[in-house]
């Protein structure tokens, strides 16, 4: 079955190997093409950082056939992007983790203490933030990704306030849908320019079991010509392996058909 030029992925995070190299076997034994990674949490440093443990990632990511996807810096849910002094520093070198992996994406979480639902001044700091490390960003030619419980239109507003296309939206099917945004809608109207990456979630439910309707989904990036890596962040109620194995399965029918 050919992929039709997307890609899908999983989480390090819900492998259980958050910060770990041994994602890329467990990724592999489940079926899938790649893994988005962490940058890893305070308690190592935000070890990614350091060029031994790039090589480690590397060296296991070529030994398991499993690509690394894109990078995350989940620990923004817990230390805020939009009051810490120190995140700016964290951001600012994930482009060069990104280099150093050859992957073009990070993921910036702003959800728990980062959540910017009605937090004016918060967002406010963001776009200050961004707007100072976005020249960066552009000239290595990587993305942030921002993903919120924003909608897409709130989204767009900081987008277009930093003015800089190495900044997008991250889009989380199952977030969004969970706050009761149209999602189907929403892809369309931010289109392919505006997204650079999805996260395939249904919460409590195996993948075509619950809520999101992923043939719909596969429509609305059809629409907007959208091809890339889809990663997966699913619930495990068959377990770990085999929930995912399943969800993975599911979504290479509907992703890699027509």
């Amino acid at each position: 079955m050919k992929d039709k030029g997307f890609k899908i992925g999983v989480c390090d995070w819900n492998l259980g190997k958050k910060s770990d190299p041994g994602c890329f076997e467990v990724a592999k034994t489940i079926g899938l093409d790649g893994v988005q990674v962490s940058l890893s949490t305070t308690d190592d440093n935000m070890n990614l950082r350091e060029p031994e443990i790039q090589a480690k990632y590397l060296a296991e990511s070529q030994k398991q056939g499993v690509q690394i996807a894109s990078l995350a810096v989940g620990g923004l849910n817990s230390i805020p992007y939009k009051s810490d002094p120190r995140t700016e520093q964290w951001v600012s070198d994930s482009i060069d983790v990104c280099k150093a992996l050859g992957v073009k994406v990070v993921l910036l979480a702003f959800f728990a203490k980062g959540d910017l639902r009605g937090d004016h001044k918060g967002i406010d700091e963001v776009v200050r933030r961004l707007k100072k490390v976005a020249p960066k960003a552009e000239s290595a030619g990587v993305i942030f990704g921002i993903e919120s419980w924003l909608s897409a239109w709130e989204t767009k507003d900081i987008m277009d306030r930093v003015g800089s296309e190495a900044v997008k939206m991250y889009y989380d099917v199952g977030n969004s849908h969970n706050q009761g945004y149209d999602i189907y809608e929403e892809i369309r109207w931010l289109g392919d320019k505006n997204i650079c990456e999805f996260h395939a979630k249904d919460y409590n439910n195996l993948f075509g079991k619950g809520k999101i309707n992923f043939p719909a989904v596969r429509l609305a990036m059809d629409d907007i010509g959208y091809r890339g890596w889809i990663q997966i962040e699913g619930a495990q109620p068959l377990g770990l392996v085999e929930s995912y194995k399943y969800d993975t399965s599911y979504l290479k029918k509907v992703f890699y058909s027509k």
